[in-house]
């Protein structure tokens, strides 16, 4: 059984099927259909619903897309959704301000527009319009336009939000606290497929050895896709993201210690204090709907060739720390990517926290080229560490994603590298090392042979970068 509060409303729910997303059961079981289905793959936004966790003391509320969320994972939260909103027979007031400013005209997208401004304002009190368009960038509107949407939540800014969650914070509170402590650990059954719900990895790694085929999904932002693409059934799945030891999020002098379960959003704030082109990376990684349930582990483990994460941490010398049953190993991440889709984790066995080491002698540069600014999957993606003496390149790791059939390290480019002056004539063998290195494939996104030329040219842009005499990137990021 797992419990959640769908608005103010207790929910125990058993018999349900492992699979069934939230927008699933919203529309089919709890018959509340003013959330929306897009594309079920978590792109378009219009099934965004709000997720309110107790934690550290307060609520937080969380936008994410139901479509891909898994209803066993709200176990121990509150659901809210546009329905929620009003209060007394009046709008909200996100509701109001979007009709005053004309921000819907077909109403399709609205509820999910609503939901992420919605969060928005209960996480920002005063958003800027970065903020804004920061929050609502996993959004999409094909008829208003997003001017007046912008403009509605513009608005509000400064005139502080109060409503009826406000007032019931603290015995929501209570209500999640206390379905933490009277069902730490949950399951969800049908026929012979099951969902569960770990509170610790003691009981993960028993979990792993008594289901050994189960399926491991925390933010589930890649794997739901099968699901809800491919129609796929899977018979058991475990669900990571009240696992305590994975959302272990510490600063140390020499590193950082990141749970597998952390996600993005909760990741970036330490990222951009110690590796600022790693933050700005995670801010081009999906939408802030993705980024806040997606995690740096889940992203490790899928072992995708044009994941966006693996090059940074190639580049970063990360380790992984690994857990199967009760043994305890650490892989360097050079070693964990094994081949297509294929890494050295332990059969039963999973990453518990991510180490980073701190090296304040380096440089760093992360670049990702796809087809769009935002909210889109890497052509090539790369990352540099170079120490430097004296403009000196002494030592070097250069990463890449969607150059192989794994992410890697380009081992000769970086010999080549070292020994050069970090200049434009500094890194030419550099670059026709990168042949060797390399013989990326074409497919649907980039030919290989725009993907080597891109490669090249990147580092490049690092070393021109580098020599700038101002804080500017060598990139486009606004049309108008």
């Amino acid at each position: 059984m797992i419990r959640f509060l769908l608005n103010e409303q207790l929910v125990s729910l058993d018999n349900c099927s492992p699979d069934t997303t939230v927008l699933e059961y919203l529309r089919t079981k709890a018959e509340q259909r003013g959330t929306k289905e897009g594309c079920a793959s978590g792109d378009c936004g219009a099934c965004t619903v709000v997720l309110v966790e107790a934690k550290n003391g307060r609520l937080q509320y969380i936008n994410v897309n139901s479509c891909i969320t898994f209803v066993g994972s709200l176990h121990g939260k509150q659901l809210l959704t546009v329905e929620h909103l009003k209060s007394s027979g009046a709008l909200h007031p996100v509701q109001q301000a979007m009709v005053e400013q004309h921000g819907s005209q077909c109403g399709f997208c609205t509820p999910g527009f609503i939901m992420s401004m919605f969060a928005l304002y209960k996480n920002i009190a005063q958003p800027s319009r970065a903020d804004v368009e920061r929050g609502l960038a996993g959004n999409l509107c094909r008829c208003t336009g997003y001017r007046p949407i912008i403009d509605a939540a513009l608005s509000l800014a400064g005139k502080g939000v109060t409503d009826q969650f406000s007032q019931a914070e603290a015995s929501v509170y209570q209500q999640l606290r206390d379905i933490e402590e009277t069902l730490p650990t949950a399951e969800l059954s049908f026929a012979n497929r099951r969902f569960f719900v770990p509170c610790n990895s003691d009981e993960l790694a028993d979990l792993l050895q008594r289901y050994p085929e189960a399926q491991m999904v925390a933010g589930g932002t890649d794997l739901a896709l099968a699901v809800t693409q491919q129609l796929q059934q899977p018979d058991t799945l475990i669900y990571l993201g009240r696992v305590a030891q994975l959302q272990c999020l510490e600063e140390h002098k020499d590193r950082l210690v990141i749970g597998a379960g952390v996600t993005y959003s909760d990741a970036e704030p330490l990222l951009h204090k110690h590796f600022l082109p790693f933050a700005q990376l995670l801010e081009r990684l999906g939408s802030l709907q993705i980024r806040n349930q997606g995690t740096l582990g889940g992203n490790v483990a899928n072992a995708s060739p044009i994941g966006d994460t693996p090059p940074v941490l190639l580049a970063l010398n990360a380790t992984l720390h690994i857990r199967t049953g009760h043994t305890y190993q650490q892989i360097a991440i050079d070693e964990f990517f094994t081949g297509y889709r294929q890494t050295a984790l332990p059969k039963n066995g999973f990453i518990e926290r991510i180490d980073i080491p701190i090296d304040h002698q380096q440089t760093h540069f992360v670049y990702k080229v796809s087809k769009r600014l935002d909210d889109d999957i890497s052509a090539v993606c790369a990352a540099f560490s170079i120490t430097l003496e004296d403009n000196m390149v002494v030592a070097a790791r250069l990463a890449f994603g969607g150059m192989a059939a794994t992410p890697a390290r380009a081992f000769k480019a970086e010999q080549a590298l070292i020994g050069q002056l970090f200049s434009e004539a500094g890194i030419i063998a550099a670059q026709q090392a990168l042949t060797e290195d390399f013989s990326p494939i074409d497919d649907v996104r980039a030919t290989g042979s725009y993907r080597l030329k891109v490669a090249q040219n990147l580092l490049l842009r690092a070393a021109l970068e580098h020599q700038s005499t101002t804080d500017e990137p060598m990139e486009v990021v606004q049309y108008a």
